[in-house]
């Protein structure tokens, strides 16, 4: 049987809901509008250029930026076309291709960046109190610690190691 959200979880559920959409959206309007590119796009510019070598393994990449296999090639497809980003095989393992960074594509982040965190605070943090950050950023982080707990595998407390 569900346990039906009070009017408290249901004010909270649809606020997080609609405040993200909202923001996403202006957010998305701004980044396509001043730099041409969508949020995807960008994702994927942060997440490469965050990693040392700016070099991800497709899989790897599709699973930070919580997408399908099929949607990461799709995504890279339209960003090797503009020269944002290459594909190149694996020196290790020559059947793993890497989505790697490339200077127009750096390049374009680093101009990208600071208009998006302008946007990010002019649709969002300038709305809080620090309070009200500080309790969000740790609302977040127990959410995202509740569902590592939850989607860990189980183990086995009775099994023992056969010698």
């Amino acid at each position: 049987m569900a346990r039906w959200l009070d009017d408290e979880e249901t004010a909270a559920w649809r606020g997080m809901i609609d405040a993200y959409e909202d923001v996403k959206a202006s957010l998305a309007a701004e980044l396509l509008l001043q730099h041409g590119i969508d949020e995807g796009d960008y994702a994927v510019l942060v997440t490469l250029s965050e990693v040392s070598d700016e070099r991800l393994r497709m899989c790897d990449l599709a699973a930070r930026l919580h997408i399908s296999p099929s949607g990461i090639t799709r995504r890279l497809d339209g960003m090797v076309r503009q020269g944002l980003v290459a594909r190149e095989p694996s020196t290790d393992d020559r059947r793993v291709m890497l989505a790697v960074l490339t200077a127009k594509g750096k390049s374009l982040l680093e101009v990208a960046a600071p208009d998006h965190v302008d946007a990010v605070r002019r649709h969002f943090m300038d709305h809080l109190s620090r309070t009200q950050i500080r309790n969000l950023a740790s609302a977040f982080a127990a959410l995202r610690r509740g569902r590592a707990r939850a989607e860990a595998p189980e183990t086995d407390a009775g099994a023992t190691d056969a010698a």
